[in-house]
Order: C-alpha cells, then structure tokens, then sequence
C-alpha cells in the first residue's frame, strides 16, 4: 500500500525510490491513456452543446470525435502533445508521490495519527498534488496546448511553443488556469488517495512487506478511486483547461465558437449562463474512462516499481550482512 507504513518491515522506500517508482509510473500510463485525454479536451473546449441531438458541435460522442479526429488529422493525434505530456507525467508522478511519502512518514513520526488511515491519505495526497501542480503546470499548459490544436499546427515542436509563448504572452501564460488547478487538484488527488486506501482496506487487510505491489486489486481499487474523485471534482478541471487556451483562440476557429475569459469567475459566469449546467460537465465519459484507468494504472504500475526497488534493496542488504558474517 503506497504511503509510510510503520507495520510493514524495512525502513521504507527512499524519496529516490519514490521518485523513480513515481515517474516510471506516470510514463508508463500517459503512453496508455493519451488518446481518451486527447478526446477529453477537445470536448472540454468545445462552447456549442455535446449532443447529436443539439447539431452544431463539431464533436457529440466518443465514437464519432474518434472517428472524426481521425479522418481529419491522423490517428498520431490521439498522441498530439505527448512530449510536453511525458515531461508532465514524469515529474507530476516524482513530485508527487515522493511529497506523499514523506507527508506520511511527518504524519507518524510527529502526529498522533495513524499515517494508514484513509483521512490521513487524503489531506498528505492533496497537497503532494499541489506542490507536483505549481512545479509542472507549465509543462501542462503545453499538453493542452498541443491537444487543442488542429490542423494547421500554431505550434510544430515544444521549443517553437515556449518561444512563441514567452514572446507574445509572456512568461505567465505557463500558469494560466493556476487557481482553478489547485482549487480542483487538492480534493481530486485528495480523493484519489482517499478511496484508494478505502477500497484496499475493503477488499484485503493493510499489506505487509511480503505482499506483492502492483496487482489486479490495485488496478480495480485505483480505477474506482479515479472514477469517484473526478466526477466529484470535474467542473473544476473544465474551468482550468478554458483559461489555458486564453490568448489561443486563433488557433481554435476551426473547431467552432471561441471565448475570451477575464478570469475563473468570469469563466465560470460564462458557462453557466451560456452552456447551462451540462455544459460543466462536457467531455465527462471520456475523462472518467481516462480517470478509471490512469488512476488505477498509475497506482499498479507505482506499487510495482517501487515492490521491486524494495526487494532489490532488501536482498542486496541481506546479501552485504550475510558476507559480513561469513568474513568474521
């Protein structure tokens, strides 16, 4: 189970650990899930209704956005900026589950808490996700960049991006949509952790340093936990990526109506009175899809890495003390 366990034996994972167990699971699900992220923000985005029944949208369903993404621009745009993706998976999944982990061990070692408990997961997860948000949000005010834009491309590489961006917005525009990020990641992540470490207890006792990371029940609980947190919190997500695409208009003519926000509230007023209240939830079957299997991958292919970065250091530790008994 991710987070400091003191029942377990071993000292625990090292933030090293924790870092590259975090980044190699970000990897691994961004490669997986970026198609369905893709089809998530192109809804988002999209001001006319998501709905066969109301015409005029460009996209009203997965299945024809699909097929639609893919007549016009190439199945490679299910991957349209991956590189800036990677970058962002990479170092939000280091950041974050090395915060975590040092957040619960603070928890037990200062705190009269179980660092176990499932109150415990949601305020350490919560802000592990804040500080991996405010130190890659630029890297994911690229991605949606990126997957925003059609054909032809405003951006053809992640250096002519950075460059274009500082020199006609300013270097602020990487954190376009901050308040709204942070205000959605905290409970999001929180939750995630949350049910994470509510369904795990559910289904099996708290795991021991003998059982294996990274197994079916992890990918089920973590796919329920992402489901549940997102539809919580995703209005919140649809705020943050209208305001990232701020001063990008140009660029998203082609895909129908475009708009201009001063702001979160202004955002939010815009919305409600033009979209009415499904319009704060366009693009929800693709990101729970999306939710469902990056959280319950992330969480499997975390508890994997790191299972094995822990056995490897156990035995190599074992192997040392053995020698050194065999010498005296």
């Amino acid at each position: 189970m991710v987070g400091y366990n003191p029942g377990a034996q071993g000292a625990g994972p090292s933030p090293k650990e924790a870092a590259l167990a975090g980044s190699a699971a970000g990897m691994v699900t961004r490669a997986l899930i970026s198609p369905f992220d893709v089809l998530k923000i192109r809804f988002q985005l999209q001001i006319e209704p998501v709905s066969s029944r109301c015409p005029g949208g460009k996209y009203w369903g997965v299945f024809q956005a699909s097929r639609r993404i893919v007549s016009e621009e190439g199945f490679s745009a299910f991957w349209k900026g991956h590189i800036p993706a990677q970058l962002l998976s990479i170092g939000y999944g280091a950041v974050q589950f090395t915060s975590f982990e040092f957040l619960t061990k603070v928890v037990h070692e200062t705190m009269p808490y179980d660092s176990q408990t499932s109150g415990v997961h949601f305020v350490c997860g919560g802000l592990a996700a804040c500080s991996a948000t405010v130190v890659c949000q630029p890297l994911d005010t690229l991605r949606t960049r990126f997957a925003a834009q059609g054909e032809p491309k405003v951006y053809s590489n992640l250096r002519q991006a950075v460059a274009m961006m500082c020199s006609t917005e300013g270097a602020s525009t990487f954190y376009r949509g901050l308040s709204p990020t942070l205000l959605a990641v905290f409970p999001y992540a929180g939750l995630q952790f949350f049910f994470y470490n509510f369904f795990k207890r559910l289904l099996d006792p708290p795991p021991t340093a003998a059982d294996s990371g990274g197994n079916l029940r992890s990918l089920l609980c973590g796919g329920g936990a992402g489901i549940i947190s997102k539809t919580i919190t995703y209005p919140l997500d649809l705020f943050k990526k209208r305001l990232q695409v701020g001063g990008f208009e140009e660029a998203r003519v082609q895909f129908g109506q475009v708009r201009c926000y001063r702001g979160l509230v202004d955002c939010v007023i815009q919305i409600a009175k033009e979209e009415g209240a499904r319009g704060l939830f366009k693009g929800l079957k693709p990101s729970l899809i999306k939710a469902a299997l990056s959280t319950g991958f992330t969480f499997f292919w975390y508890e994997l890495f790191l299972n094995a970065m822990c056995n490897l250091r156990e035995e190599q530790r074992t192997s040392c003390l053995t020698k050194d008994l065999q010498d005296k």
